[in-house]
């Protein structure tokens, strides 16, 4: 069947947008192309941009339409209402044309064939723009789900043609200079998808924050998927790798529980075709996906962004969404269109935010941007309520919907209780460079109507909301100019959490990440204690720590996949350039602090020159715990294929040390040179500069930790606020050990570089370090753009012989 009004899926494709818009000419083109390529896309078909047309002339909407908006003016709210009311009030009571209902009738039949009962399905809307091929006003108009038979299907057609007047479509094309009678709708009826019986989301082949390349964000939420597209709930998150995801590994490099609070479900009686319902407590802690299907998706998606990228000549990352059918087990893409926010940012162009002052916070939730605004709070509970708005309020709700977007264009900043970083308050926020805290689950209680506060997604993946008005700043660096120094600026990162963002700084990979940093933020748990629990004596403790694994059966599995994660992601952002990733260096008081860790750890008077390091990796007291880390290393270098991981060995007092350490970590699959394994180790104690030679007969390359050695070399506790005056890395007798250890490490045909603070703080250290003719210099990320013009500037004033290698 192929007509001017009705067309299957089958018969589309992605020139059919100016016909069938983009929605459903992307559904029918990858229904025809890629079926084959394991891509599963419900079947169905399309009303044409002809058929739409056709209804406004037989009814006399278009003339009428036209008047009807005819001096809208965007910021009389209460105006912008009452004229869209008027214009679907006019559409729901037009008839659709007899021919063209007869047609969608006859289509539906088709499609329900084989289901002698009858066939429900998803009525979506798909705008376009005659003139304008391109405009795909996604996120528009209305779509209506689990609509069964002639009658309930031809009245959500009609519906569909209506939501082409809601307050925000009306809004949208204004501000963007479309005239309304240019644009027309189409609508797609899809084969429903039982999602209601098990879990739906939608998929990013970007990261969204960031704006990664490399990474597919996968959300999930029990039942339809409306829930995670509104924000409604706070979905499970899991990030992939693509490069090594494409190579046949398992790269789930984040994993993050959602609370998922409601479901959205089949309505079994009434007038509503859907219906929420409250999780349980079971299903709210666990996953809605299993590995293997957040891999299925993964691969699903990234086919479908290799084909868009062929077919448009250049790099598409898509936004999708997805269901799983709870009687069959099967995934389906049900959606997909292009990405239109972070892919369209330049990389040339380095953007970094900050707060400059402190203040209490009142609320924590999901940061999304990287922005910070402040405001005075406006809590909007109803549409009835949004004419209250002003310019340049902080907008906080439970939740946004696409009929609030001609007032969150002018808010600072957007604060809701529910969603995740792919709700609708998300996705506007980034389009229009808002700072959004989404997911904060008690903002519109808390907050206070009138009150200034400070909106920060300035701070990681966090996003806070501070009380009254907090100073802020943003340093706005051109790259596209800055040349690469012979000398590597590699980067110190602190926390999986910035990563992504950090990785878009010019560098050449991580010089310096801390397990240390995951351990304490991301598990918080001392790993004995996860080993010992099941025979832990203090029953609160225990306790304590089954709450914090969510249950998990098994406890040192749980540290495994959490540290292996939190490393996965730092490599997976720098990929495929090094990641040195040292081995945990807590101090024994450190331990202690950890969940469960008092037992575990000595007192000591000294702890920062006592059992830390490498004493501890092969000792009785750690050597279990020690080879959960290896595990975990070998997890991210074997199972997800990030090779680009090396290892560092902190505070190894003796050569020997190192070699029994070396040795520890292969029996636990960390072979040294075994797929392009390095093992470094940290240059932090005299010794390790004194037997430079010796050391480097066990290790591939030292780091210097210039932090430790001054403290060592000087006999200065750096934690002591007495002597702290004393404690300067600048001085001679520190250089002479930087400069033995450099030349040593030369001599001996071993990389050597340095991650310690006084490069970032000093430019004469950089400027010695590079005269020296050190490997690299791992900075802190707000010192990388600084440095890399200063060790330019001193490479240029370098003869060609002394220049770094």
């Amino acid at each position: 069947m192929h007509t001017t009004l009705v067309r299957p899926f089958r018969e589309l494709g992605i020139t059919d947008i100016a016909s069938v818009g983009g929605k459903n000419a992307s559904l029918g083109e990858m229904v025809r192309t890629l079926g084959p390529l394991g891509v599963a896309v419900p079947d169905g078909f399309a009303t044409t941009a002809d058929a739409y047309r056709a209804f406004l002339a037989l009814n006399g909407l278009d003339h009428a339409l036209r008047d009807l908006l005819a001096g809208l003016d965007l910021h009389d709210v209460t105006d912008l209402q009452r004229r869209g009311l008027a214009a679907r009030q006019a559409i729901l009571a037009a008839p659709l044309p007899e021919a063209f209902a007869a047609e969608i009738t006859a289509a539906y039949a088709v499609l329900g064939a084989d289901l002698p009962g009858g066939i429900d399905v998803a009525v979506r809307s798909s705008a376009t723009a005659e003139d304008l091929p391109d405009a795909s006003f996604a996120g528009q108009q209305e779509t209506y789900l689990n609509v069964r038979g002639d009658a309930a299907l031809l009245d959500a057609i009609r519906k569909c043609f209506a939501s082409l007047y809601t307050d925000r479509a009306i809004s949208y094309r204004t501000e963007h200079g479309y005239a309304h009678e240019a644009v027309a709708l189409s609508v797609g009826v899809q084969r429903m998808v039982r999602s209601d019986l098990s879990g739906a989301g939608v998929i990013f082949t970007l990261d969204t924050e960031s704006g990664h390349r490399g990474m597919v964000l996968v959300t999930a939420a029990w039942g339809l998927g409306e829930n995670v597209v509104q924000g409604s709930v706070a979905p499970d998150e899991y990030l992939v790798f693509k490069p090594t995801l494409a190579n046949g590994c398992r790269p789930i490099v984040r994993r993050e529980l959602g609370s998922k609070e409601m479901r959205l479900i089949y309505d079994t009686g009434g007038s509503r075709a859907v219906r929420n319902v409250p999780v349980g407590p079971v299903d709210r802690a666990r996953f809605v996906l299993t590995d293997d299907e957040v891999l299925s998706l993964a691969r699903q998606a990234v086919t479908v962004e290799e084909h868009y990228t062929k077919i448009r000549g250049t790099p598409t990352p898509m936004d999708l969404e997805w269901a799983k059918d709870g009687r069959t087990g099967e995934l389906f893409i049900v959606q997909a269109r292009p990405e239109t926010v972070q892919s369209q940012r330049t990389a040339a162009f380095s953007e970094r935010w900050h707060l400059d002052g402190t203040g209490p916070v009142l609320l924590t939730g999901v940061a999304v941007g990287d922005r910070v605004a402040t405001g005075p709070v406006r809590i909007v509970r109803e549409v009835s309520e949004l004419g209250t708005f002003r310019d340049g309020d902080v907008l906080v709700s439970a939740r946004t919907d696409p009929d609030w977007e001609p007032v969150m264009r002018r808010a600072a900043a957007i604060v809701t209780d529910h969603g995740g970083r792919t709700c609708h308050a998300a996705i506007v926020s980034r389009e229009i460079g808002l700072p959004a805290v989404v997911g904060t689950q008690t903002g519109t209680a808390e907050l206070v109507d009138g009150t200034v506060v400070t909106v920060s997604c300035a701070e990681g993946a966090v996003g806070r909301v501070y009380a009254g008005k907090l100073e802020f700043g943003v340093d706005r660096t051109d790259l596209s100019h800055l040349a690469r120094p012979r000398t590597k600026i590699m980067v110190n990162v602190g926390t999986p959490a910035e990563a992504l963002r950090v990785s878009a700084l010019p560098n050449d990979g991580v010089g310096l990440a801390r397990e240390e940093f995951i351990i304490a933020g991301g598990i918080g748990i001392h790993p004995m204690a996860l080993l010992d629990w099941h025979r832990l004596p203090d029953a609160a403790v225990k306790e304590a720590i089954h709450a914090r694994t969510g249950g998990a059966a098994d406890k040192p599995a749980y540290f495994v996949d959490r540290l292996a994660e939190g490393v996965a992601l730092i490599a997976a952002a720098f990929h495929p350039k090094d990641v040195i990733v040292r081995l945990s260096d807590f101090k024994t008081n450190e331990y202690a602090n950890l969940l469960g860790g008092k037992a575990y750890e000595p007192a000591e008077e000294n702890p920062m020159i006592g059992f830390r390091g490498a004493s501890r990796y092969t000792h009785p007291r750690y050597r279990e715990g020690f080879a959960m880390e290896c595990r975990a290393l070998a997890k991210v270098r074997g199972e997800m294929g990030l090779t680009n991981l090396k290892v560092m060995v902190p505070f190894c007092r003796t050569p020997e040390e190192g070699q029994a350490v070396v040795e520890e970590m292969a029996k636990h699959g960390l072979v040294r040179g075994r797929d392009g394994l390095d093992v470094y180790v940290m240059c932090e104690i005299p010794a390790n500069v004194i037997l430079v030679d010796r050391f480097a007969e066990v290790f591939d390359g030292f780091s210097i930790g210039s932090n430790d050695l001054t403290q060592l070399i000087l006999g200065v506790d750096r934690d002591s606020d007495t002597v702290a005056p004393l404690f300067d890395e600048r001085n001679p007798a520190v250089l002479w050990a930087i400069r033995r250890a450099v030349q040593g490490a030369k001599e001996a045909g071993r990389k050597i570089g340095i991650c310690g603070q006084a490069p970032s703080d000093y430019p004469e250290f950089a400027k010695f370090l590079v005269e020296l003719g050190i490997d690299s210099i791992s900075l802190n990320p707000d010192a990388v753009v600084k440095t890399t013009r200063q060790v330019l500037e001193v490479e240029a004033g370098l003869p060609p012989t002394a220049t770094p290698a």
